[in-house]
């Protein structure tokens, strides 16, 4: 590939949905599996969660919580419980309703009618709820406090990978109190860890606020989002956290003695992120080159790649790149040993390079025989120019690496920061210019125009109407609020609060 071309075709202004794909693909992150709507996510990409998982649940633990498990079916009887909670998410529930398969004429066909229909799980809280109802019988047994890892299922028409798949990997944590200030501080509680987990690990700032009415999980009386920007200035709901009240301990009938001895109904949350942060984070930090990982996530911080000489002489090379490994893999960094890779694979050096940059590793070192002379590394920063080095001797690379990947870090955070404040517009008083604002100038570039605005919004439902002729949603009621009140962007009514409105994933 010649140096002044990109690795990704075509770039983000040329095509952005199909410039996703191909960084996807390119950093082998996942690929569509046999099952239509579903992937199969691939050891780097799977790395990148592991990483997600680990730190996000140390953060989850570290707030009381404890980890359970749940089963992946939930019958039909439970889920109708629920009224609002069914509606909301009928059209997407895959539902098994036999237990075997027998052959007829060459073929398996479904067999044995199960005398009720299970439900993949789109969520937990029907059958959470249910052995809830079991486990609390008195005061002393709150707040309980769990969270899970697991898999969902949400049958999905238009399946994307990492952002809309049928089947995705995420955790659900469900909580029960005594009252509601007690699981408001809850919902609150982790509201935050989703947003200091954002911005300390994915290096992705967000907009921290409420959901109105129309966007609010099935059943919740209240639900609330962690908002991010991504590239093509659209909006990705990045984590939820639902405050429930007692609408599904009625449906459960969790109820407990007080410490009066009156028996009354718990209030409940639930909170969860998925692998749709891995999409986040291709979509918020890549470039025309490939994916650009924040090292704080990235499966490895660095890779060394050694140019051997083609007379076969590598030895001196292969063990002084071994050394510097080693010497490396024995450094802690955010919270881990620095994880360093040593690509020996027989392949063209240039090829090597490029499919390390399009993974998005943060460092690559490069060793040759020049380099051993002088005992010296050459170093190249995923987040600069990627013809730009730096020479260095191994000690000053050892002493120096856990600066350089906080410095990328930073970076990443601050590049990402700029453009959600560039991109979000606040000036916009007017139902006209609010059109004009989300209408694309160029129809076949509708990714290189929009953005947030952040407005006046008097509420009312009525006025999405207009939102939804746009194809722009309110993403969330800033908890951060000016003072004074305001004209309605949409109606021209009084407003008492500020939204986030845009397009959305």
């Amino acid at each position: 590939m010649s140096k002044s071309q990109n690795a990704i075709s075509p770039s983000r202004e040329e095509d952005y949905p199909l410039w996703y794909q191909e960084v996807v693909k390119a950093a082998e992150l996942a690929e569509s599996s046999p099952a239509r709507g579903c992937m199969v996510i691939k050891p780097w990409g799977y790395g990148i969660w592991e990483n997600i998982q680990r730190d996000l649940d140390r953060r989850i633990k570290e707030t009381g919580h404890e980890n359970a498990y749940f089963p992946l079916f939930v019958p039909l009887s439970l889920l109708e419980k629920e009224a609002a909670h069914v509606e909301g998410f009928a059209k997407e529930c895959a539902v098994v309703t036999h237990h075997r398969l027998e052959e007829k004429d060459g073929k398996l066909i479904p067999a044995g009618e199960l005398d009720e229909p299970l439900i993949v799980r789109p969520t937990s809280e029907a059958v959470i709820g249910e052995v809830y109802a079991k486990w609390v019988k008195s005061y002393r047994d709150l707040p309980l406090l769990i969270n899970q890892w697991a898999n969902v299922v949400r049958w999905e028409m238009r399946p994307r990978l990492f952002l809309r798949t049928a089947e995705f990997l995420w955790q659900e944590g469900h909580t029960v109190h005594a009252n509601e200030e007690e699981a408001r501080c809850e919902v609150m509680t982790m509201l935050e860890v989703y947003r200091s987990f954002a911005e300390e690990m994915l290096a992705l700032p967000t907009i921290v606020g409420e959901k109105p009415a129309s966007e609010r999980f099935p059943g919740a009386v209240d639900t609330y989002s962690i908002e991010a920007m991504m590239q093509d200035r659209k909006a990705l709901q990045a984590g939820t956290s639902h405050y429930l009240g007692e609408n599904f301990s009625r449906a459960s009938n969790i109820r407990f003695l007080d410490e009066q001895g009156d028996l009354r109904f718990a209030h409940t949350t639930s909170w969860g992120v998925s692998t749709r942060l891995i999409g986040a984070l291709v979509m918020a930090h890549s470039d025309d080159d490939g994916l650009r990982l924040p090292p704080r996530v990235a499966p490895k911080q660095a890779v060394i790649l050694p140019i051997t000489p083609k007379s076969g002489d590598e030895g001196p090379i292969l063990e002084f790149a071994a050394k510097l490994q080693k010497s490396l893999s024995g450094i802690s960094y955010a919270g881990r040993p620095l994880c360093v890779a040593l690509d020996k694979r027989d392949l063209r050096g240039g090829e090597k390079n490029w499919q390390w940059i399009k993974k998005g590793i943060p460092l690559r070192i490069e060793i040759g025989a020049r380099e051993v002379e002088s005992n010296c590394v050459c170093v190249y920063r995923r987040d600069a120019d990627r013809k730009e080095r730096i020479v260095m001797n191994p000690e000053e690379l050892i002493g120096s690496i856990t600066t350089i990947l906080d410095q990328i870090q930073d970076n990443y955070l601050q590049q990402a920061t700029l453009f959600l404040a560039e991109n979000t517009e606040t000036g916009i008083k007017t139902a006209s210019d609010f059109c004009r604002f989300f209408t694309p100038v160029n129809a076949q570039k509708p990714e290189i125009h929009g953005g947030f605005v952040r407005a006046f919004w008097c509420e009312d439902a009525d006025t999405e109407a207009l939102l939804k002729d746009l194809k722009v949603t309110v993403r969330c009621i800033p908890l951060e609020q000016g003072e004074g009140s305001g004209t309605c962007v949409l109606s021209g009514r009084p407003a008492r609060r500020e939204a986030i409105f845009a397009k959305a994933y």
